[in-house]
Parts: C-alpha cells; structure tokens; sequence
C-alpha cells in the first residue's frame, strides 16, 4: 500500500463504469501491476494488500465491483 504523498511514480486514476465507485489505478511505463483506489489518496496493490489491507467495506465493495478479481483471488479468504 502506498500513499500519494509517498509515490513518486506516475498514474493515472480511472474507472471502467461510470457508475464504479473503485478507481483503477494505471501506473505509467509499467505493465502487470493491479492497482486500485477508493479514496485517490491511498493506492492499493491486489497482489500485495488484498484483502488484508482492505478495511472490510473496502473489500465488499471490491468483491461486488470486481468478480473475477474476487473469485481469482478466492483462496485468500
């Protein structure tokens, strides 16, 4: 988990419905890196924080948001 304040790579927030209320997190010259936030202040990696870092209204919201992300990472839980 970083914060912005921390980052010092470029990103891009954006979301694949108008309706989501989880931004996307794009970094810059980097490929493979899942990102996600809820807050635009404090970037979330799937591999690294997920669900552990996720409060658990965070995590709801995630599994509702994105299924196959939540059904991938399953066996976490």
């Amino acid at each position: 988990m970083i914060t912005l304040d921390q980052a010092k790579e470029r990103y891009i927030f954006f979301k694949e419905k108008p309706k989501n209320k989880i931004w996307r997190v794009y970094f810059i010259d980097e490929i493979g890196r899942p990102a996600v936030s809820f807050d635009k202040k404090k970037i979330l990696s799937l591999f690294a924080d997920y669900p552990n870092n996720f409060t658990p209204e965070e995590k709801k919201l995630f599994d509702k948001e994105f299924p196959f992300w939540a059904d991938f990472f399953s066996d976490r839980k």
